[in-house]
């Protein structure tokens, strides 16, 4: 776990609520190491500022002062070995924790940009190995003057995209007196979007640095820092990784005084942001040639290497390491393997900033391809090898484009599949970074998201270094669940502060001793492109936690005693406990639904109000288990917003109690008729259950019913007014409630149909035809009537028709009864 050295000078006395400050900016850009600097720390909502909280260690904040809500001064005194690069750093305040920023430690003095520096032939003068600072504005276009010998190497680094604080593409140049350009770049892949020029100087004299935006853009948040030296600048490393703890001699190439190899001493913890920095008499690179601490044997390439007959071979699992030299340059290897091992092959390329865009084919020994795989890790390459047989097999790395060259180094890492958890956190909001902060005597939610490689189950999460008075609260993530809910709880007497923590979830097997786990990781998103795709984010790998002072208000789910039915629907009643003196609306809406449940997202309890309903329902297909739920709140407390979480209740989903099958009707307009559900009780209840009708055509009524366990079938008596609309209406359901202990179990069954129709014309009356008085008989007595079903009623109505055609009256006994 990285330290973190702060100062605390600002003491809350009374509460004063200035929730959700926001950290906006960190000037000047960066320092240097081995010396004590001030840096200001803009932003809104600080004038509670408590402390600052730094991830990496090495630095020490001997002053924090608020100078008012808009600002923070603090000295920091950066330790002589100080790892040179970014530093990730939030704004502790009493009432919240802010938006991570960064600032950048070099081992260079800071120079600032003095304008006018946009003129060629008036280029500001520096010295020798210093880091300028400055900002592009539209159009601009700074100059540096400095002077060299020659065979003097000259590089010049540029941190444009790498401040984290706007969409800036840098471009940097060296020129001579003659305005001729030397060395050139725009985005290097060494150092992303950034830019790093470096020649040896042709003769004594003067060279002009070129600072702009790619595209002569430019504006006010555009800053850079740029390193103007003689330090050694190499693009790639061979060996690019080895294992922790190790010493091991590695190749730096491309640089432009030639390569040269040093030996470094490898931590003994695997850190995935690890990067070895080129030394040598003249200094020390600004920024690190990335590297992988993994415990993996390497093998370096043998050249000749270009065929299956020439590989350099070792058995798996390895790490293989090399460059591809030229265009025309394409690395074999060979390793062995046994059947039934799954492995996995990476290419390291891209990753690890080299040039090389990678392209990855497996071969068996007899040379006959296997799988390719082109651009799985972004442009790096990736297979997934179920071994067929114990033998031989071969690896091809070629660039895609068939380039090569000194900066086109790469690492393939050949190793078995290794179960673990990859671990992340939902925005509640988008773009909007969850910040952890929990008010004393409340909870904090989140939503952790879980990718599990080559294992499943179920997942139980773990707090790791949280702050004094803060539990994890969690019912884990099922097997079947990609989501999972936690929440943070802060006891009410627990100290106001601020910890690097973290989360961990792990596979629960009591007959594992090693069971897969996984940290979570919540990655910060600086810089956003077109459309707010993310185009710079910065990596943490721990998660700063804060205790805030109590807030006026909690959160508070009436658990339901009855449950929510599939194909159903309910009310959750959501209950605020306030202040008095605070009336603020506040938003609540479901934490996560579970799998199956819809609930309503905007909801608020009203201004000085205590309770809300959240409406939440039930796909017929709903998981029928007991679920955990907890609401989130957010609301403006001061001047600034806060979120909390209400504690898990119980949502039990169970199968419907009953279930009714539609008997299709039809009824003419300004008539009657029944539509008949049949019913089937599938579980048995107390009492009577009330049952409506309802998606009825307009002017279509029925009145509602009651049934109990014992009812068999629902006859609902329809009518149509006579200007009711005609057509066949399929959508109809009924909605059937029963009450249990106390609360509505509501049912929302379907679907039936009902056709309107027009009423027949009048039939014309038949023509009397004299006949001899019958001899009186006795009139029958009448027969029950009989209800007929829809198909024995169409059938009768076609006889109808016929007859009515054929100009003959239909007999008195063949008419239909009506119903269903």
């Amino acid at each position: 776990m990285r330290a973190v050295l702060t100062l605390v000078l600002v003491l809350v006395a009374s509460p004063t609520y200035a929730a959700s400050p926001v950290l906006s900016s960190i000037l000047p850009r960066g320092a240097q190491r081995g010396i004590e600097t001030e840096l200001s720390f803009n932003g809104q909502r600080l004038e509670d500022a408590l402390e600052l909280m730094i991830y990496e260690p090495g630095i020490e904040v001997t002053q924090f002062t608020v100078v008012n809500g808009s600002q923070v001064k603090a000295k920091l005194k950066i330790a002589p070995d100080c790892v040179l690069g970014t530093k990730h750093c939030r704004i502790r305040t009493a009432s919240g924790l802010s938006d991570l920023r960064t600032f950048r430690v070099s081992a260079l003095p800071t120079v600032a940009e003095v304008e006018p520096n946009s003129d060629f032939k008036q280029p500001q003068t520096v010295a020798g190995n210093v880091t300028v600072e400055g900002i592009i504005q539209n159009e601009d276009v700074d100059y540096f003057l400095i002077e060299a010998k020659k065979g003097d190497r000259i590089t010049a680094e540029v941190e444009g995209i790498r401040l984290g604080d706007t969409f800036f593409d840098p471009y940097v140049a060296i020129l001579n007196e003659s305005r001729f350009e030397l060395a050139t770049s725009d985005d290097a892949a060494l150092i992303w979007q950034d830019g790093v020029a470096s020649i040896i100087a042709p003769a004594d004299g003067k060279y002009v640095i070129q600072i702009r935006e790619s595209s002569y853009g430019g504006n006010g948040a555009c800053y850079y820092r740029c390193h103007i030296g003689n330090y050694p600048r190499p693009l790639a490393i061979v060996p690019a990784g080895g294992k922790p703890g190790q010493k091991i001699a590695v190749r730096f190439l491309g640089d432009v005084s030639g390569e040269f190899e040093r030996e470094v001493e490898l931590p003994a913890n695997v850190d995935p942001e690890y990067a070895v920095f080129a030394t040598d008499d003249k200094g020390i690179s600004p920024s690190g040639n990335r590297f992988r601490v993994v415990d993996l044997e390497n093998s370096i390439e043998q050249e000749p290497n270009e065929t299956i007959a020439q590989a350099t071979k070792a058995a798996a699992p390895v790490a293989f390491n090399g460059a591809l030299s030229s265009k025309t340059d394409v690395d074999f290897f060979g390793f062995t393997a046994t059947k039934g091992q799954t492995l996995e092959i990476h290419v390291w390329a891209r990753r690890l900033r080299s040039e090389l865009d990678p392209i990855l084919i497996l071969y068996n020994a007899q040379g006959g391809a296997i799988a390719s795989n082109d651009d799985s890790n972004g442009p790096d390459s990736f297979i997934r090898f179920a071994v067929p047989e114990d033998g031989q097999y071969f690896l091809e790395v070629r660039d895609h484009l068939r380039r090569g060259g000194s900066a086109f180094h790469y690492r393939i890492e050949v190793s078995p599949l290794v179960p673990e958890a990859l671990l992340g956190v939902n925005e509640f909001v988008q773009y909007v970074e969850p910040k952890l902060a929990i008010p004393q005597g409340n909870r904090f939610p989140l939503l952790i998201n879980a990718n599990r490689v080559a294992f499943g189950g179920h997942l139980d999460f773990t707090g790791l270094n949280l702050p004094d008075g803060v539990t994890v609260e969690s019912f884990g993530m099922a097997a079947d669940q990609g989501l999972a809910q936690v929440i943070l709880a802060a006891s009410s007497d627990a100290p106001m502060s601020g910890r690097f923590s973290q989360i961990v979830g792990s596979l629960t097997d009591p007959a594992n001793p090693n069971p897969p786990r996984g940290e979570v990781r919540l990655p910060t998103v600086l810089v956003r492109g077109l459309n707010n795709i993310p185009f710079w984010t910065e990596p943490t790998y721990s998660l700063a936690t804060v205790v805030t002072q109590k807030i006026p208000f909690t959160l508070q789910i009436v658990e339901p005693k009855v449950p929510l039915v599939q194909g159903g629907q309910m009310s959750l009643k959501v209950v605020a406990t306030r202040a008095p003196d605070f009336t603020a609306p506040i938003k609540i809406e479901l934490v996560l639904n579970p799998n199956g449940v819809n609930s309503s997202r905007e909801v608020s309890i009203p201004e000085g109000q205590s309770e809300a309903l959240i409406s939440i329902n039930a796909a017929g297909n709903a998981q029928v288990k007991d679920h955990k739920i907890t609401v989130r709140g957010e609301a403006t407390v001061g001047n600034g917003p806060v979120m909390v979480c209400s504690p898990f209740v119980t949502l039990r989903v169970a199968e419907p109690y009953f279930r009714f099958t539609y008997e299709a009707a039809a009824v003419e307009l300004g008539a009657e008729t029944d539509l008949v559900v049949k019913l089937e009780t599938a579980k048995e209840f107390e009492g009577d259950a009330t049952v409506q009708l309802l998606g009825l055509p307009n002017k279509i009524t029925t009145t509602a019913m009651t049934f109990n366990k014992d009812a068999k079938e629902l006859i609902f008596k329809v009518k149509a007014e006579a200007d009711a609309p005609e057509g066949v209406n399929k959508s109809l359901f009924c909605q059937a409630v029963v009450t249990e202990n106390g609360e509505p179990v509501i049912h929302n069954i379907g679907t039936g149909q009902i056709r309107v129709d027009k009423p027949l014309p009048p039939k014309a009356a038949p023509v009397p035809v004299a006949q001899a008085a019958p001899a009186a008989t006795p009139e029958p007595t009448a027969a029950p009537v009989k209800r007929l079903t829809r198909l024995e009623q169409l059938r009768l109505e076609q006889e109808q028709r016929v007859k009515a055609l054929n100009g003959s009256a239909a007999s008195p006994d063949s008419k239909p009864t009506g119903g269903q």
